[in-house]
């Protein structure tokens, strides 16, 4: 048996991992700058993670959902403190994917309807009504296609009105990441986000703010939806909630009312998961990284508007785009063979930075160093 080759690889195996730096096969070291896609939260092997993981480890790794898990009851409560919705419910479960998938079945569930509003440049995940949600037809297959979901143009407040006058009471959901990822580093703007919450109430639609990758503190506040100052009514959570063990979550209001069976799941919230959940709250609490991500990130941001290549800079803390112009399209590929750093991309030219959140200063200059002599080449 082979690979069901799906990924388009670059020829590089990394095999050991500490803080923001990773090392191949060969030994050569590569500073990360994009966390495994934002995943790596608090550093690869943190000793406080590695520590919690490996206690639990040796302990129980899993039971189901059948009997009472503690260390579900002691991540809630961390959450909510951390978060500041302490009043909200959690459910746990497996990847971003799967918590848009629950999110939106439960705003279903609430009011008994089926359209879903989304907008140009999301990407909710890749399975079933996520994949649908999802701005990207090549992935949608023709199971997964619906007339449920409304695309509209982001950060548009008259399309977004004009779609509520039109469809009403018929709207289930308003699904939308507080900073759009794959769309290219995209902040939904206050003004477009207060709207939405505005309309949801009017309309008793569901407010769902898709935290996937934009929460857990990269913006600087723990969902990059606070900085609209408004309250979503489920905020859906996956990457950088366990550092690197799959975990994920839908935080939910008071107001929705849970009964046995609405939702499942074998493995979300299981007790490795917990552990490892819990450890990345604790550290992101101990060692205020919310508060060092939006520090080092105002300081890249700054430091990145002073090249006069670069067409735009965007984002919010440690979720940056540099939006550069077709003939420095090399960039991306020499930091990584040329200066052995990694970040990632969207399409068409932008380079996104999704590092850990105790990224140093230090770290963040060679960055720029080597960004500036590919620029100056």
């Amino acid at each position: 048996m082979k690979l069901f080759d799906v990924y388009p690889l670059n020829p590089i195996e990394i095999v050991k991992g500490k803080g923001s730096l990773v090392w191949d096969n060969n030994g050569q070291e590569y500073l990360d700058l994009y966390g495994g896609h934002a995943v790596i939260s608090i550093g690869h092997t943190h000793p406080h993670y590695v520590e919690r993981l490996t206690d639990q480890l040796n302990k129980i790794g899993f039971y189901s959902n059948s009997i009472r898990i503690r260390g579900q009851e002691e991540l809630a409560e961390k959450l909510g403190h951390v978060s500041g919705k302490v009043d909200y419910q959690l459910f746990l479960c497996n990847s971003g994917a799967e918590a848009n998938e629950n999110a939106l079945k439960l705003a279903s569930f609430y009011n008994g309807r089926k359209k879903v509003i989304v907008f140009k440049g999301a990407f909710h995940g890749r399975t079933s009504l996520a994949v649908s949600c999802t701005d990207n037809p090549k992935i949608i297959a023709p199971v997964n296609e619906t007339d449920h979901v409304v695309f509209l143009k982001h950060n548009d407040l008259e399309a977004l009105q004009d779609a509520f006058n039109a469809y009403g009471n018929e709207i289930c959901a308003v699904l939308i990441e507080g900073i759009q990822g794959v769309g290219g580093i995209k902040p939904a703007s206050t003004e477009f986000l207060q709207l939405i919450r505005s309309l949801c109430d009017e309309y008793n639609a569901v407010y769902i703010a898709d935290s996937v990758q934009c929460g857990y503190g990269r913006s600087g506040k723990f969902y990059s939806h606070d900085y609209a100052e408004v309250d979503a009514d489920v905020y859906t959570m996956a990457k950088g909630m366990g550092n690197g063990f799959p975990v994920a979550g839908i935080s939910i209001a008071p107001k929705f009312k849970p009964w046995h069976g609405m939702l499942g799941t074998t493995f979300g919230g299981n007790h490795l998961a917990c552990a490892t959940a819990l450890s990345v709250l604790e550290v992101i609490e101990q060692d205020h990284l919310m508060e060092n991500a939006s520090s080092i990130g105002g300081y890249l941001t700054t430091e990145l508007n002073k090249f006069k290549q670069v067409r735009e800079v965007r984002g919010r803390g440690l979720m940056i785009g540099i939006d550069l112009p077709e003939e420095l399209s090399h960039v991306k590929k020499d930091l990584l063979f040329k200066h052995h750093i990694f970040t990632g991309e969207a399409k068409p030219n932008v380079i996104r930075l999704l590092p850990a959140l105790n990224l140093t200063k230090a770290h963040a200059d060679r960055f720029l160093e080597a960004f500036g002599r590919i620029l100056n080449a």
